[in-house]
């Protein structure tokens, strides 16, 4: 049975007292987890190694927000593996459309980081989704087959296991539109097929699947109660430690 996986994305939020005032906030709220839910929490860069610090002696794993695709060298600006490891990091955000959009990353780049990330011991949650006017056009299984194929090239069967697909609808990522459980669940659906094909149903069967996209306490136990739907990428409702654990506590037992 796959595991629920709830990661919160703190994206460009929380100075390091900021971050150690919800992490020590969010500790004693996630102490008892249910036995099938993995909790995630991204924090800014700056955060990372404090970060570490505080979730030693709890159950909640690290996660960085972005990587470079180069092991080091001038690339001013840049955070590479090696870096998030030594922050003590396990897994990596990788293609939000975020990124996408404003820093104009392809699939083909988004690939090189997860072949980079896995070759080096952190797991990739790799983002893809649909834009507003895909969706209206009737193509979003189009666009989000599209994305699969690039930013899983060449990834090999084993390493799959170590893979976490976020399905994120563009058009409801801060908007405060969110995909209804449904269309969430068709999307979800879609891609488990598709991998099933690439690669194997055991493969597929054994994938993670997030939906991302304005998760809030109140439309997440409906959305975690899909099929298909084996956790969450929490973007503003994980900038506080009640909501977000309000989340975690949606998951269903499985």
């Amino acid at each position: 049975m796959r595991r629920t996986v709830i990661a919160g994305n703190w994206k460009m939020y929380k100075t390091i007292e900021e971050s150690i005032e919800l992490i020590n906030g969010l500790k004693p709220l996630t102490s008892n987890l249910k036995p099938n839910v993995d909790v995630i929490v991204c924090p800014p860069f700056t955060s990372l190694a404090i970060a570490s610090s505080l979730l030693k002696d709890s159950s909640i794993k690290l996660g960085a927000q972005n990587m470079s695709e180069h092991d080091e060298g001038a690339y001013t600006g840049e955070v590479s593996w090696k870096m998030l490891k030594s922050a003590g990091c396990e897994y990596v955000i990788l293609g939000h459309s975020e990124r996408r959009q404003y820093f104009g990353e392809t699939n083909e780049l988004i690939n090189l980081k997860a072949k980079k990330g896995l070759a080096n011991g952190l797991k990739p949650i790799i983002c893809v989704g649909e834009k507003l006017e895909e969706r209206e056009a009737g193509v979003t299984e189009q666009i989000v087959s599209a994305q699969i194929k690039g930013v899983l090239s060449g990834i090999s069967s084993d390493d799959m296991k170590k893979v976490i697909i976020a399905y994120e609808p563009v058009w409801a990522i801060g908007t405060g539109k969110t995909a209804t459980p449904l269309q969430a669940q068709q999307v979800h659906m879609h891609i488990r097929k598709l991998v099933g094909q690439l690669y194997s149903w055991n493969v597929a069967e054994g994938l993670v699947i997030q939906y991302g996209g304005s998760v809030k306490p109140d439309n997440a136990a409906e959305l975690l109660a899909q099929d298909d739907i084996d956790g969450a990428l929490v973007g503003g409702a994980c900038l506080k430690a009640d909501s977000f654990s309000s989340i975690i506590g949606s998951a269903p037992a499985r």
